[in-house]
Parts: structure tokens; C-alpha cells; sequence
């Protein structure tokens, strides 16, 4: 496989097609791909996302970022917040409060929800592009294969999951290089 740099720029290049939704995806339904980065290279990376979305909005794109860091925090306003979350840590283990923020990112705060309130709101397929980043932020609370599952027909512009991972075959993804991999993403794996 090609260094991320490399497929960074294929990206690009299919982003700045007039509608780049058949070539990230086989599903009408599902206008968003992966791309999936060195865990070690996120700075790196988001250097590179800064420049990428330079030059897409200079080719007359409009590009809007999510990041899903700032979701999670906004999602732990309520109905538990960071400093209750650190004290049950403490009387209950770091497996519990990992539950509890699942828990929240699940039920009480929809992760997939605070996305698409996030998405633009007067969003045009052949112009937006969306790129949910600071993925990493989830780990290991929140594994993105729900988060894609669940966004299947809400999300209509060419959207890109931002993944710091590394590729288990070809369509298997291990978050952080960390977690089993999952075999199960059926979008495209940039």
C-alpha cells in the first residue's frame, strides 16, 4: 500500500471531482470513505488535513470539519461530566467509566446525531466535503465502525472518517493499531 502522504493526495483528487460520491462509495446511501493514517503521525496529519482543505475550498469546495474530540466533550456536558466521570473512576476502575462514556456516546448523547447536527446545513453533494477528525479521541470508548453504521442514510455529502489506524487486510481496520481489527467496513478504504 502507498504512505498515507500518497493516498492523501489520491483523496484529494476525488474530492475535487463535481460529485465525488461514485468514486468514495458503491452505496448511494453512504457518501462517506476512510482514510486511515499512522497513529504515530497525527500531528503530522493534521498539518496535512489543514493543507488539504486549503486547496479544496481554493478549488471551490466548501469544507467543513467535524472533530469528533469536541463531540465527545459536548456529549459529556451531560448527563455526567468529566469530573464525575474521573471520581467514579477512581471508587469504580477505568473499565466501568469506560462504559459510562460508551454508555452516554450510545443512549444519552448519540454520537451519530451530534454528527449530524454538525454536518452543514444547507449541504450540496457537489459542493461540501465533510471530514470527521480527531477520531482518536473515542478510543477506547467508542469504536468508529458504529458511528459509520449508524450514519447510513442521514449523511448525503462526500464525508471522510479520519482514521488513525492501521489496515488488517484489505478491508479490516485496527483502531490505533491497537483494537482487534474490524473486517466489517463497507466503505472505501483510503
Amino acid at each position: 500500500m502507498k504512505p498515507w502522504i500518497e493516498r492523501l493526495r489520491d483523496l484529494e483528487e476525488v474530492l475535487a471531482l463535481p460529485d465525488p460520491r461514485p468514486a468514495i462509495s458503491a452505496y448511494h446511501d453512504m457518501p462517506y470513505a476512510i482514510f486511515h493514517y499512522n497513529p504515530e503521525e497525527e500531528f503530522l496529519f493534521r498539518k496535512e488535513l489543514d493543507l488539504l482543505s486549503t486547496r479544496l475550498e481554493n478549488k471551490g469546495k466548501r469544507v467543513t470539519r467535524i472533530s469528533l474530540a469536541y463531540l465527545l466533550d459536548r456529549a459529556m456536558q451531560s448527563p455526567v461530566s468529566w469530573k464525575d466521570l474521573i471520581e467514579g473512576e477512581k471508587s469504580v476502575g477505568l473499565s466501568e467509566a469506560i462504559e459510562t462514556v460508551s454508555e452516554i456516546l450510545a443512549t444519552h448523547q448519540p454520537l451519530p446525531d451530534l454528527v449530524g447536527e454538525a454536518m452543514p446545513a444547507d449541504a450540496d453533494p457537489t459542493q461540501d466535503v465533510v471530514f470527521l477528525w480527531r477520531t482518536g479521541a473515542l478510543f477506547p470508548c467508542y469504536r468508529t465502525f458504529a458511528l459509520l453504521e449508524q450514519m447510513k442514510g442521514k449523511v448525503l455529502v462526500p464525508t471522510i472518517l479520519c482514521y488513525p489506524g492501521t489496515l488488517d487486510g484489505p478491508a479490516g481496520l485496527r483502531f490505533l493499531g491497537v483494537l482487534g481489527a474490524d473486517h466489517n467496513y463497507r466503505p472505501k478504504i483510503f
